[in-house]
């Protein structure tokens, strides 16, 4: 039947005025006038054209789904609605999980009909890196309905350059297994928390044990209960410089100055070298800094050095300093270094679960159960200075 008889004959059973189908409104309106030659325009005894139909204007947002009014192919409807918008079309919804076809299949013979999304490692904003510590945390990536993540998979290792081939060969941990059960690194703390959306939630590491001045690469990955992964999140990042007692490299200074001063016996001699031998690396390069501001008329430190321990002596000291990267350098040339201590609070989180020993592990994290706490750290700084302008660089670094 053409469509035109069909609003026909809604008009003439005055059918159109009621509302068939929820949120739908089917009227005619004027929209210009049919070609002559088109037979569904004109209708027999009347001699004006029919109006263009507008064939459905939805009123209001509903679900599809909800438009139809048979019930079996509703759920019909429903079913398939849902399975293309949570599982790609090619599984069934059940609960709040994707149940797949054998037909979504990867080519690591995984199901992929709900794949994972990529968990965004960052820097914790609200904790910036010392010298031996990083915070990184990443929203939970597991939907109201679709896959479960089971775990998240954490490794670290320290670098020389960001850009190295990937043979990893760094600490690998699991987020289930090590961080939250307890049985992991005591250098690293696992947290938990809200997230700003409902329903979301924020997962936080604290890695507490770094060596000073390097650099680290983080890498993240999430796991399904399927046994499949996303692809990894990458974030580089430099500790800041070690911490430097001033005073006690400017006491140093002043030591060396007068082992180094008149005549130098053996026993003077040795006890310069032990002592710069002992120090960081560091401090020895503060100490440095320390003897040249105030001892230059008297000769540079490298000078004196090699004048008196011999050339092999101190070559042996100066060459620790080579370890320090050229920003280091830099701010440990400063007029003055002063050290502050910062309390920042953060979460520890614990599960009371035990997995099963000797099975595959499939439930959610979601279901795990988490005693937290909000606990407090305590982070020292350096702050450098010029001549009493003092002036925080350590921001700075961190950009770079």
């Amino acid at each position: 039947v053409p469509f035109i008889s069909y609003l026909s004959g809604l008009l003439k059973t005055q059918l159109l005025s009621d509302d068939l189908v929820a949120g739908v409104e089917i009227r005619c309106q004027e929209k210009g006038s049919c070609p002559a030659a088109c037979h569904l325009c004109r209708q027999a005894g009347r001699e004006t054209p029919s109006p263009t139909p507008v064939l459905l204007e939805v009123s209001r947002i509903v679900p599809l789904y909800s438009l139809v009014q048979d019930n079996v192919t509703k759920e019909a409807f429903k079913s398939a609605t849902m399975s293309s918008y949570w599982c790609a079309g090619k599984g069934d919804v059940i609960e709040n999980w994707c149940r797949c076809d054998l037909t979504a299949l990867g080519k690591d013979g995984l199901p992929n009909c709900s794949p994972l999304r990529r968990p965004v490692l960052r820097l914790a904003p609200h904790l910036e890196p010392s010298s031996t510590m990083v915070a990184l945390e990443w929203i939970d990536v597991e939907p109201l309905v679709g896959y479960k993540v089971s775990d998240y998979i954490i490794q670290h290792k320290r670098v020389e350059d960001p850009s190295e081939a990937e043979i990893y060969t760094g600490e690998v941990l699991s987020l289930m297994d090590d961080l939250l059960s307890g049985l992991g690194s005591s250098c690293v703390v696992a947290g938990r928390r809200s997230g700003e959306h409902p329903h979301s939630m924020i997962y936080s590491l604290i890695f507490k044990c770094l060596e000073p001045d390097s650099l680290y690469k983080f890498t993240l990955y999430a796991l399904d209960s399927r046994g499949s992964r996303s692809d990894a999140s990458f974030v580089t990042v430099r500790t800041s410089c070690p911490m430097v007692d001033d005073r006690k490299a400017e006491e140093i200074a002043d030591k060396v100055y007068n082992l180094y001063n008149g005549y130098t016996s053996g026993k003077e001699q040795q006890t310069a070298y032990n002592t710069l031998m002992e120090i960081s690396p560091p401090l020895l390069y503060r100490v440095q800094h320390h003897y040249n501001s105030h001892y230059e008329k008297f000769g540079d430190f490298v000078w004196r050095s090699e004048d008196e321990l011999g050339p092999r002596k101190a070559h042996l000291i100066l060459r620790r300093m080579d370890r320090i990267s050229l920003f280091c350098r830099s701010l440990l040339r400063s007029g003055f270094i002063q050290s502050r201590t910062e309390s920042v609070p953060y979460m520890l989180c614990r599960s009371d679960d035990t997995r099963p020993g000797g099975t595959l592990w499939h439930s959610s994290l979601h279901e795990t159960q988490l005693a937290c706490l909000e606990k407090v750290i305590s982070v020292q700084r350096n702050i450098y200075g010029n001549f009493g302008r003092k002036t925080e660089l350590l921001k700075d670094y961190l950009r770079m």
